[in-house]
């Protein structure tokens, strides 16, 4: 369902066939895509809700050029929109329908420019992929821990930009946590050289993490150091049914003293999703006998050469003599705990085949994620009767999917007509909760009026002045975040 887009700031200049040819120029017209066949790709997100128009898609190969294209744009005052792997889920990465702002795509930006096992550190550019990430870290004996269903598209820069999450957090933080330095090209084409790889350093403000999260409207990330891990040496994993998230709780307290390592893993999915898995996804199996209302997809890792499966199977044992576990399967191969794994995966893609489905990204203090539940699952069965609450995701961190599919033979359009007032209702009780609106998908075009309703206005104040220092002519991501 295509959203509207709201009108950018800055006032651009008259998009003339003079000024498409001088952008052009600075990346070759091989990589500057003007027909619109050739620009579909950049102009809509897969879930389809935005859509945007554009007269240019450039795909610059250095960070020169990239400073080359914020210095013409800052000159003529032609507003940009950088995209990486274009798999956000909030529109921050799809330019508006008016059609003046052009878009810079950081996929050619695919190098891998350094590892460093002993200092534990890997240097990527903003286009290379996580997947790819992943394994420059995994042939030099090590691990970078971010991982996300999209890892495959997704890229560095975009994960940077979005301070992406993921399945990890519980061991190993956001994105925000696992970048050391960075490269960034500012509006008027200066390049901030801040690729440091230092644990310490106390000269002044941490102005990395002014661009962790934000989204592209403060500048283009173009490169990162990364901080790498010891590959953990024996992983166990385990499919745990419970009765309630309050037992889960209990149980995520047990894992964590006695699961033989650390918890790298704690998902929680209902038992309503999980049925929506075994009936769309192929080849997906129940792991437990017995149904349950939900169930926890736990994963326990130790850098010990010695497996955690005993430890992991006297923890289980232990938290179902306490009653926070009824019924638990451990992954006895590599197969089965993918399996489990798949489950989880395939909660989001389901939803599809099970009509409209209106979707929340929120997180509570951990403590509160049951209270929470229980009070928005009955506030939005109350608001629309029929309607199917699917909360799932990242109990460990408080990260919950709050989604909710639409009533069995309901109106489609009618239920998805009702997407702002079941946000609002959703966003009020995480408010109550002292919760946050966004947990790890960003603000984008998708939550950008929301936003002053919900921070302090001086940290708004703040974050405008920002803008405004960094960004004076408003050509970066306009109507984006702020």
């Amino acid at each position: 369902m295509p959203m509207p887009s709201s009108t950018p700031s800055p006032t651009p200049s008259e998009f003339s066939a003079d000024l498409s040819a001088r952008f052009a120029a600075l990346v070759g017209e091989r990589y500057a895509i003007a027909d619109a066949g050739g620009q579909g790709p950049y102009l809509r997100e897969w879930r389809d809700r935005y859509h945007g128009k554009t007269p240019l898609v450039l795909l610059p190969g250095s960070v020169e050029e990239v400073a080359a294209i914020l210095r013409l744009a800052d000159e003529t005052r032609t507003p940009i929109v950088p995209q990486g792997g274009n798999t956000g889920l909030v529109g921050g990465q799809i330019p508006h329908a008016t059609g003046h702002e052009i878009v810079v795509s950081l996929k050619r930006l695919d190098k891998v420019r350094a590892v460093d096992p002993e200092g534990n550190t890997l240097d990527v550019e903003a286009g290379v992929t996580l997947q790819r990430a992943q394994e420059a870290a995994e042939a030099a004996g090590r691990f970078f821990p971010l991982t996300l269903p999209s890892e495959g598209s997704c890229t560095v820069g975009g994960n940077i930009a979005t301070n992406a999450g993921g399945t990890g957090v519980i061991a190993y933080g956001n994105t925000r946590d696992l970048v050391l330095g960075l490269e960034v090209v500012l509006p008027g084409g200066r390049i901030w050289h801040g690729m440091r790889h230092l644990r310490k350093d106390n000269t002044g403000y941490d102005l990395r993490n002014l661009f962790i999260g934000s989204e592209g409207t403060l500048g283009i990330v173009t490169a990162a150091v990364l901080k790498l891990f010891p590959k953990p040496r024996s992983v166990g994993t385990a499919f745990i049914g419970v009765d309630s998230p309050a037992a889960a709780l209990s149980l995520l307290q047990v894992a964590r003293e006695n699961g033989g390592g650390t918890v790298t893993a704690f998902e929680l999915l209902p038992r309503r999703g999980v049925d929506f898995v075994l009936a769309h996804g192929a080849d997906a199996r129940d792991p437990l006998a017995e149904k349950y209302p939900w169930y926890i997809l736990l994963e326990v890792s130790s850098s010990a050469e010695l497996g955690v499966g005993e430890a992991l199977e006297a923890m289980l044992m232990q938290a179902y003599e306490k009653g926070y576990a009824r019924d638990a399967v451990i992954a006895a191969s590599l197969d089965q705990a993918a399996d489990f794994w798949r489950l989880r995966e395939l909660l989001s893609e389901s939803q599809r085949f099970e009509g409209g489905s209106i979707k929340h990204d929120v997180s509570v203090p951990v403590r509160l994620v049951p209270a929470f539940l229980d009070k928005a699952i009955a506030a939005v069965e109350a608001f629309i009767p029929g309607s199917r609450p699917l909360p799932f995701g990242h109990l460990g961190d408080g990260n919950i999917h709050f989604n909710v599919s639409q009533p069995v033979g309901g109106d489609k359009k009618a239920f998805l007509d009702q997407w702002e007032q079941t946000n609002a209702l959703v966003h009020g009780i995480v408010a109550e909760f002292h919760g946050s609106i966004s947990a790890e998908h960003g603000i984008g075009q998708a939550k950008r009026a929301l936003l002053p309703g919900v921070k302090d206005p001086v940290e708004l104040a703040m974050m405008r002045s920002i803008k405004a220092t960094l960004d004076p002519n408003g050509i970066m991501n306009p109507g984006k975040v702020l």
